[in-house]
């Protein structure tokens, strides 16, 4: 997590997280902590919330017949997490997500499971319609206890180069 005590003025400062363009290099990896440890509650909420009405995800006794034996976490929730995970490291300050590619699910997610996670930076070039800013590419893997290789994806983004985040204004 990268974090910045900016002074506003006197004694007064203003916490700032996340990366400028220029904090970025090709190859960097980012660890994402802390973990989480995803409940039956976030899986079964979120299920609902989403509409999503399939039964493996909160109906033990059908999830007991199916080749998982438990109910599964919801993978759109394992891809929220995870990209929450990553924001304060590649995201904080982006100015716009501009496309999740590759998206992953190499093993189940099961209510009780720790994610861990990190981010690998792939690209990083300068923005040809916005001199203030970059694009960044990075690919976040995410992993459960016992490093068993859970998710993993691509993501672009629009980020401002130093001076120019919302966060630098002076009257934020």
């Amino acid at each position: 997590m990268v974090a910045v005590a900016k002074p506003v003025g006197g004694r007064r400062t203003r916490e700032s997280y996340g990366r400028y363009f220029e904090d970025f290099e090709v190859g960097d990896i980012y660890e994402h902590r802390p973990g989480r440890t995803i409940s039956e509650a976030d899986n079964t909420w979120f299920t609902l919330l989403t509409m999503n009405q399939h039964p493996i995800h909160f109906d033990k006794e059908y999830a007991k017949r199916s080749e998982f034996g438990q109910p599964i976490v919801n993978s759109c929730l394992t891809l929220a997490i995870v990209a929450g995970m990553s924001v304060s490291d590649v995201s904080q300050k982006a100015i716009a997500n501009l496309g999740w590619t590759d998206i992953a699910m190499p093993a189940p997610v099961f209510n009780g499971d720790t994610l861990m996670a990190e981010s690998e930076v792939l690209v990083k070039r300068e923005s040809a319609s916005r001199p203030t800013a970059g694009i960044v590419t990075v690919k976040t893997v995410a992993f459960k206890q016992g490093g068993v290789r859970v998710m993993e994806f691509s993501r672009q983004m629009l980020v401002p180069k130093r001076g120019h985040a919302v966060d630098d204004k002076a009257d934020y």
